[in-house]
């Protein structure tokens, strides 16, 4: 059996903490922003963890068991 390979676009969003949960950054800050205002540009530079029923596919994919 090969061994299997890590999802090169999991690994890029997805960081594994030292206590073992995953991390992402929030969603809707890329493009569209001139309508959204200050303060909701501001709450979205915060990151934020996997939920717990995700956690074990997203550390499947980035390879960190």
């Amino acid at each position: 059996m090969p061994k299997m390979k890590n999802h090169s676009g999991a690994k890029k969003r997805f960081r594994l903490t030292g206590g073992g949960k995953v991390k992402r950054a929030m969603q809707g800050k890329n493009h569209i922003l001139t309508k959204k205002d200050r303060k909701t540009k501001r709450n979205l530079r915060h990151g934020e963890y996997v939920s717990e029923t995700q956690e074990k596919t997203i550390k499947t994919l980035i390879g960190n068991n």
